[in-house]
């Protein structure tokens, strides 16, 4: 939707507007009240068409003070091929939209298709281990090679969320970052490349804030409820019980969305809260890119990679020993109660350890969450 330089203003002011949040937008809409009447009626009209009073509504001097800032702004994203989204128009990601406390408004940089068939945000701690880091290039590099239409959004953060948008960009996916400051920065620096590379390549950074806001605490928190509302799918991969991610998957979890999260040992911090996450059914274990497709119901679109080399006989100790001695006695593939049953191993180690035996190529995961030798 084109906008004239007003209009954009109108827009950018309405996010500025202390008290104008996604609730008083949407009812803009529904009673077709538009952001230049919004800022251009007295404030009895406004008052009036919105259903608000003096006690729950804004005053003049508030609409003055954001369509000044607004002004400023344009200037600031005029220059820089900035994209402005508004709530109250229909330009802006159908996802989002849904959630109660979507942002008013957004700042795009970058051509990403917002409202893609197969979206998925992929979360996790800044200070990942080998086995997350490989389970996340392998997870997004498989689910790009079954949906090669997908989105994959994410934090920009270093970790999980920076091996998501790498994989993603290397397999050829849009990838979209959000970011929780004013585009006039990067934040963290060491990730200014990627974030070229990204809109580069068709993808988007993405924020909520205008150009001077710096990233504070609070800000990182608003920004995960738009990495959750922009996605069909938040899967956690590593994550402690309090972070960032889990603040994510909460989020999620209360819009309705489907939540999917990474077992680990129970033993491991980085994985608690993964492991919470399940135990509370509050997401679906995932240990491969195919638990996608059975729980959203997708139809895969591309061709699954194909897995790695191995050798004949590897050389496993360990867990994954273990594992691999059982199942190559088995004619038939064997499932993971079964195999926690004639183990006795726990069921977050199994997981952790035959997603490290798929990815190596050792075992092939079955139908039924069956597993047999490759």
């Amino acid at each position: 939707m084109n906008h004239t330089e007003e209009d954009a203003i109108y827009r950018i002011a309405l996010g500025m507007m202390k008290g104008c949040n996604a609730s008083i937008v949407k009812r803009m809409v529904e009673r077709g009240v538009t952001p230049r009447e919004f800022f251009t009626l007295d404030l009895l009209s406004v008052y009036d068409a919105l259903g608000l009073n003096s006690k729950n509504g804004f005053g003049a001097n508030s609409r003055e003070d954001s369509l000044q800032k607004a002004k400023n702004e344009y200037q600031f994203v005029s220059r820089h091929s900035i994209r402005v989204l508004s709530l109250a128009d229909d330009d802006y990601p159908w996802l989002l939209a849904e959630i109660p406390d979507a942002p008013v408004t957004l700042y795009m940089l970058g051509d990403a298709e917002l409202n893609p068939m197969h979206s998925a945000s992929i979360v996790g701690t800044r200070k990942p281990t080998k086995y997350g880091m490989s389970f996340c290039s392998r997870f997004c590099t498989d689910l790009c090679g079954y949906f090669p239409d997908l989105s994959i959004v994410s934090g920009l953060a270093l970790g999980i969320d920076a091996a998501a948008h790498t994989a993603a960009l290397d397999s050829g996916c849009q990838t979209i970052a959000v970011v929780a400051h004013g585009l006039d920065t990067l934040y963290p620096a060491a990730n200014r490349d990627l974030a070229r590379r990204i809109i580069k390549n068709g993808g988007a950074v993405i924020t909520e804030y205008p150009s001077g806001s710096t990233p504070h605490r609070s800000c990182f928190l608003e920004r995960n409820r738009i990495v959750a509302g922009l996605s069909q799918l938040t899967v956690v991969v590593e994550s402690p019980i309090k972070g960032g991610a889990m603040s994510t998957a909460n989020l999620a979890f209360n819009y309705d969305r489907e939540v999917m999260a990474l077992p680990g040992r129970v033993t491991d911090d980085v994985s608690a809260g993964c492991n919470l996450l399940i135990r509370k059914e509050k997401a679906h274990l995932i240990g491969a890119a195919a638990d996608v497709i059975e729980m959203m119901g997708w139809k895969p679109l591309g061709r699954r990679v194909a897995p790695k080399q191995r050798n004949l006989f590897p050389e496993l100790e360990g867990t994954p020993g273990r594992i691999y001695e059982l199942l190559k006695f088995e004619s038939d593939p064997v499932s993971v109660d079964v195999i926690h049953l004639r183990t006795g191993i726990s069921v977050p180690e199994l997981m952790g350890a035959l997603t490290e035996l798929e990815f190596d190529g050792i075992i092939t995961r079955q139908p039924g969450n069956r597993y047999s030798i490759s």
